[in-house]
C-alpha cells in the first residue's frame, strides 16, 4: 500500500494519477477535503480508501495501522505563502510531518516529503540545494519557516540518509483549480484574457529587471510528479534535493506563452506593486538541480511554451479540466 497525504490537493492528486498509470491501485489517500472542490480531483482516480488527516494521524500515533505500508508520500501541508496562524502552520506543516516521518522510518517504510523553494526567503543565500546551505536559510515567511524546521529536524537528527525532501519551485498544472489565491499565474492568466483580454502583472522596482522582466523558476506539475516516481522507485537515494526546471524565465515569457497558447496576441498591463510587499518581492528564483542529476535521475523539464501550452490546450480550455 501507498499512502498519498494531499491525495485530493494538487501535486498529491496528479501523483496518484502516475500511480494509476502505472497500474498502482493500492493507495491510501489521506486529506482534508472540507468544503473544498478538492474531491474533483479524484473522481477519476483509483484508491482503496480514503482517510481524512486527523483520523490518519491517530491510526498511526495509537498503532492502528493494519494494512502493509510501502511508501508514504507526504504532499499534504498548507501551502499558503500567507496564511497568518502560526499555530495552525506548526501543527499541519511542522509536527504532523514530524510525527509521520518518525513512525515511517521506524517502521522502515520509505518517506518523501514535501519541502519548498519558500525556504530560500529572499534568495540572498542563493538557491543550492546543499546541506550547508539548507542549515543557514532564513525563509521570509511563516509557510516557508514551517518547512525549514523539518527539514533542519532531517539533517540534525540523522534522517538525511532514509528520507527524500523535494523542494518544489513554481508548480503550475492541472489538478490546482482549487487553489484559490494559490493558484498559479497561468490559471490567473487564462481567466483574465478569458474575462478582460488582458493580463495585469506589477512593475519592476528595480533597474535591471525591466517590468514583466522579474524570473522565477517555472515547473510543470507532470514534470514534477515523473521525478516523484523516479524517488518512489529508487530508495537507496535521500536526502534534499531542489525540484524546478534549472531555468528561470521572466513573467513576461510565461504571460506570452499563455497568450500563444489561446491563439491569441499578448496585451499585458503593468500595474503598480503593493507597497505591503515591495520590500519582500523576489526578482529571481532558479532551482539547481547537480545534486538530482548527480544522484542519477534521468528526468528531462519540458520548455516552458511547451508546458503551458499543454496546460491551457489539454486541460483550462476543456469542459473537464481535471486530470
Amino acid at each position: 500500500m501507498i499512502v498519498v497525504t494531499g491525495g485530493a490537493g494538487f501535486i498529491g492528486s496528479v501523483f496518484v494519477a502516475r500511480l494509476n498509470a502505472e497500474g498502482i491501485n493500492d493507495i491510501i489517500v489521506v486529506d482534508d477535503l472540507a468544503a473544498s472542490a478538492k474531491w474533483k480531483n479524484l473522481v477519476k482516480r483509483r484508491y482503496v480508501d480514503y482517510l481524512h488527516k486527523s483520523v490518519f494521524l491517530n491510526m498511526v500515533d495509537s498503532g492502528r495501522i493494519r494494512f502493509p505500508v510501502e511508501a508514504v508520500v507526504h504532499m499534504g501541508a498548507c501551502s499558503s505563502t500567507t496564511e497568518r496562524d502560526c499555530n495552525y502552520l506548526m501543527e499541519n506543516n511542522f509536527h504532523f510531518t514530524s510525527l509521520l516521518a518518525q513512525w515511517a522510518l521506524e517502521k522502515g517504510i520509505r518517506f518523501i516529503y514535501a519541502s519548498s523553494a519558500a525556504t530560500y526567503g529572499d534568495g540572498a543565500q542563493g538557491f543550492s540545494d546543499a546541506d550547508e546551505t539548507t542549515l543557514g536559510l532564513r525563509p521570509i515567511n511563516m509557510y516557508g519557516y514551517s518547512k525549514q524546521l523539518f527539514d533542519l529536524r532531517v539533517l540534525r537528527e540523522g534522517m538525511a540518509d532514509r528520507a527524500a525532501g523535494i523542494k518544489f519551485f513554481n508548480v503550475f498544472g492541472p489538478n490546482e483549480y482549487h487553489k484559490g489565491d494559490m493558484t498559479s499565474v497561468i490559471f490567473k492568466a487564462f481567466h483574465q484574457i478569458r474575462e478582460t483580454g488582458k493580463v495585469r502583472l506589477f512593475k519592476s522596482y528595480k533597474p535591471e529587471y525591466i517590468d514583466g522582466g522579474q524570473m522565477r523558476d517555472f515547473v510543470y506539475v507532470k514534470d514534477c510528479v515523473d521525478v516523484l516516481w523516479w524517488f518512489l522507485n529508487h530508495r537507496e537515494v535521500n536526502g534534499i534535493f531542489n525540484l524546478g526546471s534549472g531555468q528561470a524565465r521572466t513573467w513576461n515569457d510565461l504571460i506570452r506563452a499563455v497568450f500563444a497558447a489561446m491563439g491569441l496576441p499578448p496585451a499585458i498591463d503593468y500595474i503598480e506593486m503593493p507597497k505591503a510587499i515591495r520590500e519582500q518581492y523576489q526578482y529571481f528564483t532558479e532551482a539547481k538541480m547537480e545534486k538530482l542529476r548527480t544522484a542519477g535521475c534521468p528526468a528531462e523539464f519540458r520548455p516552458l511554451e511547451e508546458a503551458v501550452a499543454d496546460y491551457v490546450k489539454a486541460h483550462l480550455l476543456e469542459t473537464d479540466p481535471y486530470l
